[in-house]
């Protein structure tokens, strides 16, 4: 039933696009009994659960937060050819110091956007930002996370630059050294997996899981799940980027499909630390463990 989940990439066979994908189901055992429990909550107690979940999001506006996120630069230092926003990788590419996140442009301004919504139908009315210590952008395809760069003047990491950035100048496997360290970055693994809870909670029938579950606007915003960006300090080289292992999937730019770095769920299916990539989707694909993060070419040297 809900015990069922995927159990090779931490994302599912079902999203909020047309694409379908034949799922690879294993029974998942450590989350058995968390399910079972769950299922079996009086619906007084679901609601309660729910009630402390769900949240009305009104942050605060784009100008508190870029006044916020200068004093984080500010301390950051880093390389006059790049935006402050960002860090210069191998003298040859800036690349963002945090997950992107999003802001609606409209007529009257611009407005952060919540980190929990998928941008269906309005890939054209948000760009991409990177800002310390607030939710990222999960529920993002490829292809929307690559018109959300170009947006701001950016563009999606290669391959290559992105793992360049993960392993920092020591050519590392995690961004902060070569053997894992458990709970350095957020890799911690919740007992229960967060779409397995929510459809629990929501009383969601088991066909349901792979589809409107992966994207519902609750699952990221359940507790020891993502995390705001930069939390986890260490999560970082010398390059100062942050959470390039861990937190959210980050799509590269790949026409195929691939998205790096495992996610709170998942840091170890796919491949280890930097090496982690998932090519299980197209890049129409996203649910909620699907992030981002820009590059962009740096200022020449005179």
């Amino acid at each position: 039933m809900l015990g069922l989940l995927v159990a090779s990439a931490g994302c599912a066979p079902g999203s909020s696009t047309a694409e379908q994908v034949t799922p690879r189901l294993l029974v998942h055992a450590s989350l058995e009994g968390g399910v079972a429990a769950l299922v079996e909550r009086p619906l007084k107690a679901k609601a309660s659960a729910l009630a402390a979940i769900k949240e009305s999001v009104t942050p605060e506006s784009v100008a508190d937060r870029e006044a916020n996120a200068g004093q984080v630069f500010a301390s950051a230092g880093g390389s006059t050819r790049c935006p402050a926003e960002m860090a210069l990788v191998e003298d040859r590419v800036c690349v963002d110091r945090w997950e992107s996140s999003l802001v609606e442009v409209t007529q009257s301004g611009e407005r952060p956007w919540s980190p929990f919504e998928p941008i269906d139908g309005r890939e054209r009315r948000v760009r991409a930002v990177s800002w310390p210590g607030v939710i990222p952008q999960g529920y993002i395809s490829g292809r929307q996370a690559k018109m959300a760069c170009a947006a701001s003047g950016k563009r999606l990491c290669s391959t290559d630059e992105w793992v360049s950035a993960c392993r920092g100048p020591e050519h590392t496997t995690f961004p902060y050294g070569a053997v894992r360290e458990r709970g350095v970055c957020n890799d911690d693994e919740r007992p229960v997996h967060p779409v397995a809870e929510i459809a629990a909670l929501l009383d969601l029938k088991s066909e349901a899981l792979w589809t409107t579950a992966m994207n519902n606007p609750l699952v990221n915003q359940l507790s020891n799940a993502l995390l705001p960006t930069g939390e986890r300090e260490q999560c970082t080289n010398t390059y100062g980027v942050y959470d390039m292992v861990g937190n959210l999937h980050e799509w590269v730019d790949d026409p195929s499909g691939t998205f790096r770095g495992g996610y709170f769920m998942d840091t170890t299916r796919n491949g280890e630390g930097c090496k982690y990539a998932t090519t299980a989707h197209s890049f129409g694909y996203h649910d909620y463990s699907t992030g981002f993060r820009c590059c962009m070419d740096p200022e020449p040297i005179e």
